[in-house]
């Protein structure tokens, strides 16, 4: 229990504006075996911070570090608190990592990673990192992340709010829409489903738009009548 009180207290702690991907081990840690591996993939994460395979790279190596150490640091834990889940070590690790990474400007695969992390015991400030996201990545991958996570969620009035607002039909990818014809039609509002289908068919890349016209219609269909 105070393992996951500490974990709601990060999530609904203001994001931090520390240094970018900086290790803070103690001065007298030792240095681990893949010490070495870990700066390099920090310093990618320096220079893009949405380097989606380095930083799943890096997160595997503090969630395996987290597990096997219960001494990591932690200016949450009182000095003799010992952990109760291995698992819900692993994602403090995480989301401290991903905490950093998200004070970049551009940084959004960050925010999507704090937001999925936070989505169950807090879905608004869930939603709100979705949005930043959206907002910082001008070319809609962090939109179709923050969607797929909402839907997945069961949420698809928030995944609807959220896409609404930041689709630009002629700049992002075509799967921003289908997510929001099925978010639609998930939340019972074929009306709308159409409109984003209509609005959908505009994009540039007919030949993708044309094989997900096909699917969705047929979801619309199905689901009967606005």
């Amino acid at each position: 229990m105070a393992l996951m009180q500490r974990l709601r207290r990060l999530i609904r702690r203001p994001l931090s504006a520390s240094t970018v991907g900086a290790r803070r081990p103690s001065p007298s840690a030792p240095r681990r075996g893949d010490a070495g591996h870990e700066d390099a993939l920090r310093a990618q994460l320096t220079d893009d911070p949405n380097n989606e395979e380095a930083f799943s790279a890096l997160a595997e190596i503090v969630r395996r570090r987290a597990a096997e150490d219960p001494t990591l640091e932690d200016p949450l834990r009182d000095s003799d608190e010992i952990p109760e889940s291995k698992q819900q070590e692993a994602d403090l690790a995480v989301w401290a990592l991903a905490e950093e990474l998200a004070g970049h400007p551009r940084g959004w695969y960050p925010l999507i990673e704090l937001g999925r992390l936070s989505l169950a015991d807090d879905p608004e400030g869930a939603v709100r990192r979705f949005t930043t996201a959206a907002e910082r990545d001008p070319d809609g991958n962090a939109l179709v992340e923050g969607l797929a996570i909402l839907r997945e969620a069961g949420m698809p009035v928030e995944a609807l709010g959220l896409g609404v607002g930041h689709w630009r039909v002629r700049e992002h990818p075509p799967e921003v829409g289908r997510h929001l014809v099925l978010a639609a039609l998930e939340a019972d509002r074929v009306h709308e489903a159409k409109q984003h289908l209509r609005a959908l068919e505009t994009h540039p890349d007919a030949r993708a738009t044309a094989r997900l016209r096909d699917e969705l219609a047929k979801r619309i269909a199905e689901a009967g009548p606005a």
